[in-house]
């Protein structure tokens, strides 16, 4: 594949230069580019160049797209990588596309054509804009490899039907903007968790948030997406997961957080590492081994206070513990500015501060 000495840095001039075109186009870039991190992809240099050029108004969006796709009709992938950046490449292009137009219908059905026009024939035409036909679950990495529970597949129209509905009738007059965002991200939160879709869900369902989001008059920080695509798609998973043998609930703290920075200005940390789920019997195996070592090292202080001088091996058989224990201790003690010994090792004593 063609390698261009471009990055993403590019982009970031353009919407230093503050000329609204050049800057709308470039934003637009950015987020179909970084969208493809939910999938673990990385779009070519080849692409870059291509949207470097339609941001400067050297070609339309519309060529923009047709030539990526016909450099990959000439230039067909032979390898997984190649692959990889083909989808990311064309998928992108398409991407770009959708945000630059105005045209928006709220239904299931422009959600379902949003995932038709960023994968038709990239996806197997059975994927491509097609309810699935087959129960899904992920394996995910912040869930310690469990999955959520998607929507069942003999149900999809219908439980998206409703929850269009739902938010269609919804009443927002009265409404602080902070409650109106926050039953946008449940909404949006909704129709993910349904994921209609065999591939490609997140990608499709942030198309829409941002088109469906201009429609409502909100202005809104697209960079998030495009800094924080993996973030935005880990939030999700975390408001709709729950297990109760692990007093795990759903938690929508993380996506109103990137909400919260998207459409209200905020400034909230967007840490990958904050969602990653603990497992409560090892939570609850370590909190009870601090306590029992919060008990020894107490212990220890209390015997030393009247006796200063005694031995390792004396309150190991004090406390039934083992010497090795009893040293880790006083060294964790000494650091802890609990203890400090006076004198040598023999003949010396124990002083505790």
């Amino acid at each position: 594949m063609q390698n261009l000495g471009l990055s993403m840095s590019d982009f970031e001039e353009y919407k230093k230069q503050g000329e609204p075109d050049k800057l709308k186009k470039a934003e637009n870039w950015g987020v179909a580019i970084g969208l493809q991190k939910v999938d673990g992809l990385t779009p070519s240099k080849y692409l870059i160049e291509v949207a470097k050029d339609n941001i400067e108004g050297k070609i339309s969006i519309d060529e923009a797209a047709e030539q990526v796709s016909k450099y990959y009709k000439k230039n067909p992938a032979t390898n997984i990588k190649e692959q990889g950046e083909k989808e990311a490449d064309e998928v992108s292009a398409r991407i770009a596309k959708l945000l630059s137009t105005n045209t928006f219908s709220f239904s299931p059905m422009e959600y379902i054509s949003i995932h038709k026009a960023l994968f038709r024939g990239i996806f197997d035409d059975k994927i491509a804009g097609k309810l699935r036909t087959y129960d899904i679950t992920k394996e995910e990495p912040i869930l310690n490899g469990d999955t959520v529970i998607y929507g069942r597949a003999d149900s999809l129209k219908e439980t998206l039907d409703y929850d269009f509905q739902t938010e269609r009738a919804f009443n927002y007059k009265g409404l602080s903007k902070a409650e109106k965002v926050a039953h946008l991200a449940k909404f949006i939160s909704g129709i993910w968790q349904i994921h209609p879709f065999g591939e490609g869900n997140t990608r499709a369902t942030a198309v829409f948030t941002i088109k469906y989001l201009y429609t409502l008059g909100f202005k809104t920080n697209n960079d998030l997406f495009e800094q924080h695509s993996k973030y935005f798609r880990n939030a999700l998973v975390r408001a709709n997961y729950q297990n109760l043998e692990k007093d795990i609930m759903y938690n929508m703290e993380f996506l109103n957080k990137f909400f919260g920075n998207l459409l209200l200005g905020e400034n909230n940390r967007l840490d990958n590492r904050d969602m990653q789920i603990k497992d409560v019997s090892t939570q609850k195996t370590t909190q009870k081994n601090n306590v029992s070592t919060q008990k020894t090292a107490q212990k220890i202080l209390d015997i030393l206070r009247t006796n200063p001088k005694a031995t390792r091996k004396e309150l190991a058989e004090c406390l039934n513990t083992s010497t090795d224990s009893i040293k880790w201790h006083l060294e964790t003690l000494k650091k802890q500015n609990k203890l400090r010994r006076i004198g040598a090792d023999k003949g010396g004593y124990w002083k505790v501060l």
